[in-house]
C-alpha cells in the first residue's frame, strides 16, 4: 500500500480491501516490477465490457472475462525511490503484451491532466474529460488501440 499512497492522494488511492480484491480476482492483469525482491512498481486493471472506466470499477472488481474487449488500468504506480528509471514504461508495455495475448481491442485508463503528455508519449489518445469523479478530481479518458 505504500507505493499506492506515494502515487495517489488519499481520496484517489485504492483501499487495502480493494487492492486485496484486485490481487485475488485479476492476478493475470496485476503486474509487478521488482528487483532483488523489492517491489518497484505495479500496474493493475480488469478487463471490461465498456470503452471507458467508470467509478464502480474502483470499488468492486470482477474477474476478467474472455469476451471483454477493453483492458483497463486502474493504477500505475512506481515507488518514489524507483522513479525516473523507466519502470512505468516497462509496466505499460508488459500490460499491453498481456492485453494483446488476451485479444483485447483497446487499453483504457483515466488520468489527471498533468499526466496526459506521459501517456500520449506512449501512444495513448486523449478522448476528453471522463465522467469519473473518483477522488473529487477531473479525469481524462486515455485509450490505446490494439487492433
Amino acid at each position: 500500500m505504500a507505493i499506492e499512497n506515494e502515487g495517489f492522494s488519499q481520496s484517489e488511492a485504492a483501499t487495502p480491501k480493494a487492492m486485496k480484491e484486485r490481487i485475488e480476482k485479476i492476478s493475470d492483469t496485476f503486474l509487478v516490477a521488482s528487483e532483488k525482491g523489492q517491489v518497484l512498481g505495479y500496474i493493475v486493471g480488469p478487463a471490461y465490457h465498456r470503452r471507458y472506466i467508470d467509478d464502480d470499477l474502483f470499488e468492486k472488481v470482477e474477474p476478467n472475462h474472455e469476451m471483454d474487449t477493453t483492458q483497463t488500468i486502474l493504477s500505475l504506480a512506481t515507488a518514489d525511490f524507483a522513479r525516473k528509471r523507466g519502470i512505468a514504461t516497462q509496466l505499460l508495455k508488459a500490460l499491453e503484451k498481456v492485453a494483446r495475448k488476451q485479444n483485447r481491442a483497446i487499453i483504457s485508463l483515466t488520468c489527471l491532466e498533468k499526466l496526459i503528455p506521459f501517456y500520449e508519449a506512449h501512444g495513448y489518445q486523449n478522448e476528453g474529460i471522463a465522467e469519473s469523479i473518483h477522488g473529487g478530481e477531473k479525469w481524462y479518458n486515455m485509450t490505446l488501440t490494439l487492433k
